[in-house]
């Protein structure tokens, strides 16, 4: 469960990147879509403290602060939008296993972790690689493995289905179907969003415009008042 209560994020002094943000969010996967900085990716990274903030955020109860940073960090997992955030070691391999060395996994576990997910993620044939070697679309699927390994509680996404060929972007949809967990995408990916979602966020300019079901995705009028089109299956 995430609860966020008056939620205010100001950049610089004076730019207000999100505004008194008031929503739930429980079971199931939550779209978060919106325009180019409407606030999407800056709520992402204030959930995970990467970001000062006015007003209140709790993970399952527990209130994200400098206190509790470390344990809120461990239960949710963060994808970034550009994979050369996350992938940094000298081969995917050492990128997958180094959260579980800090988490003080044996090194068994963590060969065992990272072999299930480079099978799940189709990995192998460049676990060993640097990242600096990959396509994009295979650094994509690397920097969710990275988190996905780490079995957080809650994984958020930040435009998953960027750099992603048409297989690719099957596969990241089919990978997020099928997990059982609470997941919030940000994403320009209205398609995607429609296939995986239960609710969506409907962000501008930093505040909420709308919090309901997916349904919101087919409202043509609601869209293009908020800078958005309808699902390119939709478009005529």
């Amino acid at each position: 469960m995430i609860e966020i209560k008056n939620l205010s994020v100001t950049y610089q002094g004076n730019i207000k990147a999100l505004k008194n943000i008031n929503i739930s969010i429980d079971e199931g996967c939550i779209a978060i879509v919106g325009q180019n900085g409407s606030g999407k990716s800056t709520l992402l990274q204030t959930l995970v403290g990467l970001n000062e903030f006015d007003g209140d955020i709790l993970i399952d109860q527990i209130p994200v602060n400098k206190t509790n940073i470390k344990e809120i960090r461990q239960k949710v997992g963060l994808v970034f939008q550009n994979p050369d955030h996350q992938l940094f070691m000298n081969t995917i391999y050492d990128d997958l296993a180094f959260g579980l060395i800090n988490q003080g996994l044996s090194q068994d576990e963590i060969k065992q972790r990272i072999n299930t997910i480079s099978k799940e993620l189709s990995l192998e044939s460049f676990v060993n690689r640097s990242s600096h070697q990959l396509s994009g679309g295979q650094k994509r699927m690397a920097a969710i493995a990275s988190v996905l390994v780490m079995e957080p509680d809650i994984l958020l996404l930040d435009e998953p289905s960027s750099f992603l060929d048409p297989k690719g972007r099957r596969t990241v949809i089919q990978l997020l179907q099928s997990l059982h967990k609470p997941m919030l995408i940000a994403t320009h990916d209205l398609d995607m969003a429609l296939d995986i979602a239960d609710k969506v966020i409907l962000l501008n300019n930093g505040e909420v415009i709308s919090y309901k079901n997916k349904d919101i995705l087919l409202d043509q009028q609601l869209l293009e008042d908020n800078g958005l089109e309808l699902p390119y299956r939709y478009q005529r």
